[in-house]
């Protein structure tokens, strides 16, 4: 997971991804917030390599029309020679009415809609016609010229790969209904229940897409490794109360929802209350360390490849996308945990 930036690009990136492609790694993923987007750091990276799939996770539907979207997808799908992965998600509304300008409510209804129009555009079957809720082709209004269209460019895949980000039950649900994947996020192995019954649900609507066994469920599990499990939490601390405490409004934080299902509620709720009161630095200090071990893998190597055996394998998970490289002298051994 290349993840989105910081201040600055992350350092050695290109070499990373070379390093996995050549142990086999299959994926490697991207991200965006408010900074540097998704697509355009997948392709230069991309561009380097040879057989290694290229995933988001993900792009954010209010950053884009879906045409345009669309558009983007099936450029990057031919030049990477049909390696696209494409993750998508609704992202909050701090984000989509502060930073985008759009309007937040009913979520799903508008990430239904801008699947099928995506799929429309990669089907190429006629001009591209919708009329939706939230989107409407042509645009009923402004000079009233505007007419179907197809695309210029004949995709190489008519039907490029389309993971759903969610956490939610009906978000997951909706995943599995319309989507190839699901890209959780702050998965832990103990809410496993809890998410086979939400997909259940997803995959037994009518006309659902997929069935459990050729669904794909690709999670973002950070890795910190350290002989001593406290120091391994702690670089992961700063990164949990952010989204536990700072990432969402009070009463709109999903990531915080997420937490709090696991049974951190009471924690969650200081730690919101400190980062949304400035005071970041101790809200990372609130952060328990058995919180950290629910999402992430921490500690020595034997702890990591144990854990990734006895409590991550058993769950739904198809794919683990490792946030976070190993170090060098672990590499093949916790890389070997995760296929076998």
């Amino acid at each position: 997971m290349a993840g989105y930036w910081g201040a600055q690009p992350p350092r050695r990136m290109e070499q990373t991804i070379a390093e996995a492609e050549a142990l086999g790694v299959d994926s490697f993923w991207t991200a965006e917030s408010y900074g540097s987007d998704a697509l355009t750091p997948l392709a230069w990276w991309g561009a380097k390599t040879n057989r290694i799939a290229l995933g988001t996770s993900v792009c954010q539907i209010s950053a884009r029309t879906p045409t345009a979207l669309a558009m983007a997808a099936q450029t990057i799908d031919h030049l990477s020679g049909g390696r696209l992965i494409l993750g998508i998600g609704a992202s909050g509304p701090q984000v989509v009415e502060g930073w985008y300008g759009r309007p937040y409510p009913r979520p799903l209804e508008r990430t239904r809609e801008y699947v099928a129009i995506m799929r429309a555009v990669w089907e190429r079957t006629e001009p591209v016609t919708f009329a939706g809720k939230h989107y409407q082709l042509p645009y009923p209004g402004g000079t009233g010229l505007g007419k179907p269209l197809k695309s210029i460019v004949h995709p190489l895949r008519r039907d490029i790969p389309v993971y759903l980000g969610a956490e939610g039950p009906k978000n997951v649900a909706l995943a599995a209904e319309i989507a190839d994947g699901w890209t959780p996020l702050w998965f832990s192995p103990k809410s496993d229940e809890f998410y086979r019954t939400a997909l259940s649900e997803g995959f037994a609507r009518d006309g659902a897409r997929r069935t459990a066994e050729d669904f794909e469920i690709a999670n973002v599990c950070w890795l910190s490794e350290d002989d001593d499990v406290d120091r391994a939490a702690a670089r992961l601390k700063p990164v949990v109360a952010l989204y536990a405490g700072g990432m969402g409004a009070q009463g709109a934080n999903f990531h915080n929802d997420v937490f709090a299902r696991m049974g951190w509620g009471e924690v969650c709720a200081e730690i919101q209350r400190l980062y949304l009161g400035g005071r970041a630095d101790l809200a990372t200090q609130a952060v328990p360390t058995a919180m950290v071990e629910d999402v992430a893998l921490v500690g020595p190597v034997d702890k990591i490849c144990e854990d990734i055996v006895n409590r991550w394998k058993p769950t739904c998970l198809t794919t683990v996308i490792l946030g976070g490289w190993p170090k060098p002298e672990s590499r093949e051994r916790i890389l070997e945990a995760v296929r076998s």
